[in-house]
């Protein structure tokens, strides 16, 4: 049986659904294993496959990233950097970028494993028949999700719901948009029907029914953009529709929404996270996935800055980072229209979106680093406050460890976790059995307090005068100045001391994992944390941009007051401050970017409302200036036009 699964997941990975390369790779009808698929358990380990890339590849590495979010009015690079000209700007993008080219081989390739799975249940034969509806089901799921990564990035590319194996075609012609959508329609509203409110196996990184609805919902929504509809009701009109059903029936359809924001981001709540509809799973300590360092995240080193550029003062190998992990790759950062976006004041997402101040560490229980360590406590020279611009009042005065990290082994799979704990303000014992668990170690104090002495470096939202940072032992760098006039990010410095201050930015902590669990043992630039796919705000969401849409604004803000609600630091503000009586179409670009900032939607967002002429040319000037109307949709992958006899029939998409 593993011999057969093998061979067609060699298959599936070599190619295309489109595609008739590899041929010799397997055979259906081959004799080793073939009558296993016949079988409920055959095809069940096969679905399993259909599985592979969410977490080994999309969710994990940065090239789906790169698609789902750069390109848009969020994302800069940090410093104007222009080595990822291509999806960041639209400068440079051809058949080959990386990106595009593995997410549309990707996709076909997961779509030729369903629809085997989808075929071949014809011809099981014996085994419990609910479960093999359910397997069905989920492949029908994951379908309609790789064709919607599809359509929505590449447009009108080819529609086949067969294997490749059985029917290779060597000269494939596109399909329409509305065939694409039609069948994913079809195959949520079928996989919606069958699957259950729990997921098979009590796995919860399977796909349920709130998935499927979920998904349904964004179907129709980025459907509405292509102009289409149903039965002569817009998509526009459906969108609302299904979000609305799981919204008032979430209980029922096993769908939940956290009251507090803190919570979806709480490390204790990622495995298994309540809110989530559907999950990329990590591999779990203990289990045989875990030993496969490619199904580890590095996503967080693209989003982080690094505090150790700062390295006269911020005295921690970038390699043994215990806290804060291998920080690199330093790449997105956010744009002035993103960082605005947030009344922090009022909306607590800010800092559980964002770490803007950053720590040593102390490693007293694992006895790697005692408390005073001269590594976790520093004591502010003449020198180091005369280059940073710290008030020459704290010279002699100290700056301690904000994090206790723990180095608890949990066998050879795992290995190492560094679990990090919270010293208390003003506890500056030592004593490690005061450390303090917390929802989540990156998550740092808002505001932090003139007084504070946890922190070296401080990255201030609120514009801090020289009379306010003379207030302050620690580094101050207005976030503001870390701008150019135009929006972009400088590239040199911003002090007269000729500081690397400039290089550091607010940095996206929603990948950055820190629990039991977590970590990919002593590799320090991978962590293991879940990902989500979809989370119920998202429908909110999409609930509330279909009634812009339909001209219901007084209905949308009810349904965006939920998230604002649960993201008001202190309720009594609620009213005041982050109530809305109407939305309008730019309330709703904004409660996107404050409410899933980073999770991979922000693209097919602005793609559905034809949005990128106007947003890029305000808030991402570099990207405006490369970006014309082909860039709707993404170059077809040169890996499959290299294949297929009439590629210049096929087309690029204009690249």
């Amino acid at each position: 049986m593993k011999s057969t699964l093998y061979k067609i997941a060699m298959f599936t990975c070599l190619s295309a659904s489109v595609m008739s390369c590899g041929l010799d790779e397997y055979n259906p009808s081959d004799t080793s294993g073939g009558e296993e698929l016949k079988t409920v358990d055959g095809l069940k380990q096969l679905s399993s496959y259909c599985y592979t890339p969410l977490y080994e590849q999309l969710f994990s590495a940065s090239d789906y990233l790169s698609v789902a979010e750069a390109g848009t009015d969020l994302w800069l690079t940090a410093n104007n950097k222009t080595n990822t000209q291509q999806l960041f700007y639209y400068e440079g993008l051809t058949t080959s970028t990386n990106g595009t080219n593995k997410l549309f081989t990707q996709a076909y390739t997961m779509i030729n494993t369903c629809n085997a799975v989808i075929n071949r249940s014809l011809d099981v034969t014996s085994g419990d028949m609910g479960t093999l509806a359910t397997v069905v089901a989920e492949a029908k799921c994951l379908r309609a999700y790789y064709y919607m990564l599809l359509v929505t990035q590449f447009g009108n590319v080819t529609l086949t719901t067969t294997e490749s194996s059985e029917n290779p075609v060597m000269n494939p012609t596109r399909s329409t948009t509305e065939d694409i959508y039609n069948l994913i329609i079809s195959d949520l509203k079928d996989a919606a029907q069958v699957l259950g409110v729990n997921p098979m196996d009590g796995n919860y990184a399977r796909v349920s029914k709130k998935t499927a609805l979920g998904l349904m919902a964004r179907a129709y929504a980025q459907g509405a953009g292509e102009g289409l509809s149903e039965n002569g009701v817009s998509y526009w009109q459906r969108a609302k529709e299904v979000a609305e059903d799981l919204i008032a029936n979430q209980a029922a359809y096993g769908a939940y929404l956290y009251d507090d924001v803190a919570d979806v981001w709480a490390q204790a709540n990622n495995r298994n996270n309540k809110e989530a509809l559907f999950i990329a799973g990590g591999p779990h300590a203990g289990s045989e996935s875990y030993i496969y360092g490619f199904n580890a995240n590095t996503l967080f080193t693209y989003t982080f800055c690094d505090p150790n550029k700062l390295n006269d003062i911020y005295s921690v190998s970038n390699k043994q980072n215990y806290l804060y992990g291998r920080v690199n790759n330093n790449l997105y950062a956010p744009s002035k229209y993103l960082v605005d976006c947030f009344d922090a004041t009022y909306d607590k997402r800010w800092e559980n979106s964002f770490t803007t101040a950053f720590s040593l560490f102390s490693m007293v229980k694992a006895g790697w680093r005692s408390y005073d360590d001269k590594n976790s406590t520093i004591t502010l020279t003449e020198a180091q406050c005369t280059k940073y611009g710290i008030d020459p009042s704290f010279v002699g005065s100290k700056i301690y460890p904000y994090a206790e990290v723990d180095a608890d082994n949990v066998g050879s799979n795992g290995g190492n976790q560094y679990v990090a704990t919270v010293w208390p303000f003003g506890d500056t014992s030592g004593n490690v059995a005061n450390a303090e668990t917390v929802k989540n170690v990156y998550v740092n104090p808002y505001p932090l307090a003139e007084d504070e002495n946890r922190f070296i470096l401080y990255l201030s939202k609120d514009y801090l005068t020289a009379e306010d940072k003379a207030k302050r032992g620690y580094i101050c760098v207005n976030i503001d100045d870390l701008f150019k006039a135009d929006g972009t990010y400088v590239e040199t410095f911003i002090d007269e001391q000729g500081t690397n201050t400039y290089t550091q930015y607010p940095s996206l902590n929603k990948f950055n994992f820190n629990f039991k669990g977590g970590f990919n043992g002593g590799n320090l630039q991978r962590k293991t944390g879940d990902m989500f796919i979809m989370r119920m705000a998202e429908v909110y969401l999409i609930a509330a941009e279909a009634n812009v849409v339909l001209g219901n604004g007084n209905a949308a803000a009810e349904q965006l007051n939920v998230l604002r609600k649960r993201a008001c630091r202190n309720a009594a503000d609620f009213d005041a401050h982050m109530k809305l009586t109407t939305a309008t179409q730019n309330d709703i670009f904004d409660e996107y970017a404050r409410e899933l900032c980073g999770e991979f939607s922000r693209w097919a967002l602005l793609k559905r409302h034809k949005a990128f002429e106007t947003r890029l040319a305000a808030y991402n000037p570099r990207a405006a200036q490369s970006f014309s109307q082909k860039n709707y949709v993404r170059p077809i992958s040169f890996t499959f036009l290299s294949q297929i006899e009439n590629a210049d029939e096929y087309g690029t998409n204009g690249y």
